[in-house]
């Protein structure tokens, strides 16, 4: 508005289009089958189809300025507008110096030519520019959104469409409708703008190899210079096409670093019950005395405070308090974060003390204490991005309780702890349980049911994790869409080789013993004795042949997965001129008992394995 007291015309709004309208656009007008390096020339072919070549006004816009001109010719092939300005002159500018002869100015140094993505056209009621301002969008977004430097750098094998528009696409959108975790968003846009440095460098480091010479000692360091760099840039590639993959981007996953602090002991040394009621009478006071406080049910005089909210009396726990919960439906818009070891249970049945999560975020319960324990409770997830509950670090027990998902069910993040006992979780549209590498966890007498897979194992082939120690004794995992447990795991070109063969022979048999079937009992024999609980032995139960048959090949996969890994992991060091490998460091067994499962009704099987290409 110069002066103001002039308007700028309307412009065209296209960026509200929709995932299946850009898809199209892309897929059958746009770019079709073409390679990464026709690009460029499959758009314009596209531009000089339906963009009129001269007659119709835009708003140049800029960080700094905004100018309305008007086109008088296209350079198709270029992708940019040759453009005058309009009469009379429009402007608005950040600085109050930018004046008509500063836009005139900066005109003739572009020779008058602006690229398309910095126009917006403007709207004209007639409906003949209406291809043109949509061609244009699709331009701007496709350059904003979905190319990057170095496509045209990679190889062709597979049209450019499928490898890397789509997968771009479904992120952007996943991200504007909140189906992305906001640490996995952070992640992407910081890999996305390390990757964009480090080309930058790698190109200017190029430029100086491809034009001196190399035999130079300065040109020898710029070469290193450049290997490293490319390596680099390799590493955060591979980073984002992970994320970029729709299916990737939730099997593997992130690992996300809570910054929960610790309180540790209250200053004064004490320790509180904490007891949460919407409302407090005297049958309920009588019956809490009787049963949880008194000094014979907490062991010594303590401290007691009142609240309404189960969210405010977590806020206000130190290291050892106790929160009792009493029978009511609780309603919280924000995040339980439990960062000391505190005692979170219900007074009463799962169903009769209901907390009920609503709002955006995240996650819905955060456990970082060294020692948390959640019992009778029932938790229900709304609207939420990610886990109904996420361990990150130290010990978590769940026991007896009911989860009611809607996105995530409990992930168990690495070198976290979690003991699941006697719980009923259903409802996931992921997995009900997310193990990652060197995680522990272990679960009992569980019911895991109508999840979209019942538990999702992470065996990262890596240099830093350990695979997870898992225990499963006496659980039901049924009526899940897809598998009752899902190995994800890293698998070499010449693996999946070698699998496909060994499938076309028929050698998909267990492994036998001495009456001919696999034995679980064998393979926990097998296992050292320190990894085995003295709580486990309580659920101890002979199986039978209904249960047993899953169980069997659940233990049969995870050796042969493990014997895949200790090979890989020794033919790393091998590469790299290390000669030995720690064979104690890869000897031990994922799981560390598997005994009375029972898996039914699961839409593709008790077990499946979900290989991926960590170099691909």
């Amino acid at each position: 508005m110069p002066n103001g007291n002039v308007l700028f015309p309307d412009i065209f709004h296209t960026n509200h289009l929709l995932f299946y309208e850009r898809f199209k656009a892309y897929q059958d007008y746009i770019l079709a089958d073409c390679k990464a390096s026709e690009v460029k020339e499959f758009t314009a072919e596209y531009l000089m189809k339906v963009l009129e070549p001269s007659g119709w006004q835009a708003v140049w816009r800029t960080n700094v300025f905004e100018v309305l001109v008007e086109v008088v010719d296209v350079e198709y092939s270029a992708l940019k507008a040759v453009v005058q300005l309009s009469e009379p002159f429009l402007c608005e500018s950040r600085h109050s110096n930018f004046t008509l002869e500063c836009v005139q100015e900066l005109l003739e140094l572009k020779e008058r030519k602006i690229h398309l993505q910095e126009l917006w056209v403007v709207y004209d009621k007639s409906g003949e520019f209406d291809s043109t301002a949509l061609a244009v969008e699709h331009v701007r977004f496709f350059y904003e959104c979905i190319w990057r430097t170095w496509d045209e750098e990679e190889e062709d094998d597979f049209d450019y469409f499928v490898r890397c528009v789509e997968p771009r696409l479904k992120l952007h959108y996943d991200i504007l409708e909140n189906r992305v975790p906001s640490g996995l968003v952070a992640n992407y846009q910081n890999y996305l703008s390390q990757c964009e440095e480090l080309y930058s460098k790698f190109l200017d480091v190029r430029s100086r190899l491809s034009s001196s010479d190399l035999d130079s000692e300065v040109e020898n360091v710029s070469l290193v210079e450049g290997l490293k760099l490319y390596e680099n840039i390799e590493h955060l590639k591979q980073k984002l096409k992970l994320i970029e993959n729709p299916l990737l981007r939730y099997v593997c996953g992130y690992q996300k670093h809570s910054g929960l602090q610790a309180k540790g002991l209250r200053p004064t040394g004490d320790k509180i019950i904490h007891i949460v009621s919407s409302t407090m009478v005297a049958s309920m006071l009588q019956s809490l005395i009787r049963d949880k406080l008194c000094p014979e049910s907490c062991g010594e005089e303590q401290e007691i405070q009142f609240h309404k909210d189960p969210l405010a009396a977590i806020n206000a726990c130190y290291e050892g308090d106790r929160v009792i919960i009493c029978p009511g439906h609780y309603v919280v818009d924000d995040v339980f974060c439990i960062a000391d070891s505190v005692e979170l249970e219900g007074y009463g049945l799962p169903d009769d003390i209901v907390i009920e999560k609503r709002g955006k975020g995240d996650n819905f319960v955060d456990c970082t204490g060294n020692n948390v324990r959640i019992s009778s409770l029932k938790l229900v997830q709304h609207d939420a991005v990610e886990g109904i509950l996420s361990v990150h670090q130290g010990k978590t027990t769940l026991e007896n309780c009911v989860l009611q998902c809607e996105t995530a069910g409990v992930i168990v993040r690495t070198s976290a702890e979690l003991l699941m006992k006697n719980s009923d979780l259903y409802g996931a549209k992921s997995a009900g349980v997310t193990i990652y590498p060197g995680s522990t966890c272990i679960l009992l007498g569980n019911g895991i049911h109508h999840c979209k897979e019942g538990i999702l194992i992470k065996n990262f082939l890596g240099e830093h994790h350990d695979i997870p120690k898992i225990t499963m004794v006496n659980n039901m995992i049924h009526n899940n869409e897809g598998c009752g447990v899902v190995l994800v795991r890293p698998t070499m070109p010449s693996d999946v080789k070698d699998a496909s063969a060994e499938r076309a022979k028929g050698n998909t048999q267990p492994i036998q013993s001495g009456n001919g079937t696999a034995s679980v009992e064998d393979f926990r024999q097998e296992l050292p004795p320190e990894l085995l609980t003295g709580e486990l032995e309580l659920y101890e139960q002979t199986e039978t042949s209904e249960q047993t048959e899953s169980n069997y090949k659940i233990a049969h996969e995870l050796m042969v997965s493990s014997a895949k890994k200790s090979q890989m992991e020794k033919r790393r060091p091998s590469e790299l001129g290390i000669t030995q490998a720690d064979d104690n460091l890869i000897s031990q067994e994922m799981f560390v008992s598997i005994v009375g499962n029972q898996f039914k009704w699961n839409g593709k099987g008790s077990f499946g394995t979900f290989p991926f290409c960590p170099d691909s």
